[in-house]
């Protein structure tokens, strides 16, 4: 679930002031059959039918609207290459459970396994050994301990999150310096709440503001709405609120309403399709959200059939897909939203 953070504040305000969100591997598209070349100068044919490739999938329970669509896109992406042999197992939050369903994909003598892992602590001996046993792991998400235990690794940017809202907060209370700035934070305990939240403090002080009110939820619709009610309490006057996660701000929101509150403009996390609605109608309190993309598990099927295979991404000139791709967190606006509406999950 957490990772490192790799990426400095600067870099990513300079990747925001330039509007362009990044994604991972878009070589592969159809419209783009045929990709880039690589170091010799031959074409790159990633979408061209090649070797079979036998993938296994796991991940944890579909227990929130994101992870429920990490998996369905994940299906749904293998669905596109009619030389890829998905097999999926049962989500779980069982780490003995996801390991047991590691081993049998080793057993099976699967080509790549896919590996959302509950624990990447836990789940980093069993990945090591399918890559000892010559088997492609691509680690989505949550990150082995060890480098050597997965061929490449599909990670969000929670730090970047951070920054992407508090910059989008900045530019909405700029000249506003006594503005009272909330955060709904996630999980405390999680190195992936610690990133987000020391994100949004670094771009907030860029702009001589600080978060005076925090409270923490537990990523779900109930600990949402628990924890937006004590702050609604606590905090008489508000300017705007981030809220780390789109599926914890259905309770949110919930609490919102019940207060009759409305003097202060939210910003979202994870970039929900009902949150995104309701930024495209203008008609609520969200006036943006920050996308952590549920397309991981998506782009790790195509990292794996692209490995296993030999193929390149069509966009770079390396003849290997990367060791690590870190997607974008874009900031998700009225004026933007469409663009990001066909890849939302619903909350």
């Amino acid at each position: 679930m957490p990772h490192k953070r790799t990426t400095r504040i600067a870099a990513v305000a300079a990747t925001l002031t330039l509007g362009v969100a990044l994604t991972a591997c878009t070589g592969n598209t159809p419209q783009n059959t045929g990709g880039g070349t690589n170091q010799g100068g031959a074409r790159v044919a990633n979408d061209e039918p090649g070797k079979k490739v036998v993938i296994g999938f796991s991940a944890p329970a579909a227990d929130h609207g994101w992870m429920a669509a990490i998996t369905n896109a994940a299906k749904a992406e293998a669905g596109k290459y009619s030389d890829v042999e998905l097999k999926v197992v049962e989500g779980t939050n069982d780490v003995n459970l996801q390991i047991s369903q590691v081993e049998t994909f080793i057993n099976d003598k699967v080509d790549a396994i896919v590996l959302l892992p509950f624990d990447g602590a836990a789940l980093t001996p069993v990945a090591l050994k399918a890559m000892k046993a010559g088997i492609t792991v691509i680690n989505v998400d949550r990150e082995f301990d060890s480098p050597f235990a997965a061929r490449s690794t599909v990670l969000g940017d929670n730090y970047g999150m951070g920054v992407s809202a508090g910059t989008y907060v900045c530019d909405r209370l700029k000249g506003k310096s006594d503005a009272v700035v909330a955060e709904i934070a996630g999980i405390d305990s999680l190195p992936l709440t610690q990133d987000r939240s020391k994100g949004f403090a670094d771009a907030l002080s860029g702009c001589g503001l600080k978060v005076a009110n925090r409270v923490a939820a537990e990523f779900t619709v109930e600990s949402g709405e628990r924890a937006a009610a004590n702050l609604l309490q606590a905090a008489r006057k508000i300017d705007a609120i981030w809220n780390h996660d789109d599926d914890q701000g259905v309770g949110v929101a919930a609490a919102i309403k019940n207060s009759g509150r409305g003097e202060f403009f939210m910003v979202g996390g994870a970039g929900s399709a009902n949150v995104m609605r309701e930024i495209k109608a203008d008609n609520g309190p969200h006036k943006a959200t920050v996308i952590y993309p549920s397309t991981q598990g998506a782009d790790g099927i195509r990292l794996a059939r692209l490995a296993v295979q030999g193929k390149a991404l069509g966009d770079l000139v390396e003849v290997e897909v990367p060791r690590e791709v870190q997607l974008f967190a874009p900031v998700v606006t009225k004026d933007n939203v469409d663009r990001y509406l066909p890849t939302a999950f619903e909350s």
